[in-house]
């Protein structure tokens, strides 16, 4: 398993790779001045930050458990990233509706486009993240 160094150099890398690109895209897209989707583009950040380290442990955690390895194959990456967004798209949905001052609805089509891009965002960067830093074959469940 990874260190808890490595997870955090993992969830800021990509959090401030994500920001960089997400923040002028999404003001194009969506018709929002730069400054509003800043502002949500750096909610969407923490809350997802937070959300990536926690859910990346209990993720290799049980992938330890079913596989007893966390090593992930295609299949498993594309898994683990659907289970991410969703759950972020949970956790995120409100906040877009609020700040937007926009239906649930309307956040939900909106946070749909913003899950999207992240999957495949969220596919690639753990792709070569996963090239560039390689898990240790001999971590176990019990380093940290």
């Amino acid at each position: 398993m990874r260190t808890t160094k490595d997870r955090i150099r993992h969830t800021l890398g990509f959090e401030i790779i994500g920001l960089i690109i997400f923040a002028p895209v999404a003001a194009l897209a969506f018709g929002y001045n730069m400054f509003e989707m800043g502002i949500m583009a750096v909610v969407g950040s923490v809350i997802a930050t937070v959300w990536n380290y926690f859910y990346n442990i209990l993720f290799d955690h049980a992938m330890l458990r079913l596989r007893g390895d966390v090593r992930k194959t295609t299949q498993i990456r594309i898994y683990h990233a659907f289970l991410f967004e969703g759950g972020l798209l949970t956790l995120f949905l409100p906040i877009i509706a609020w700040h937007l001052s926009i239906t649930l609805w309307q956040a939900f089509t909106m946070g749909v486009a913003m899950s999207a891009f992240y999957l495949v965002y969220a596919f690639v960067y753990n792709l070569l993240y996963d090239k560039v830093f390689p898990v240790p074959s001999t971590l176990t469940a019990g380093t940290n």
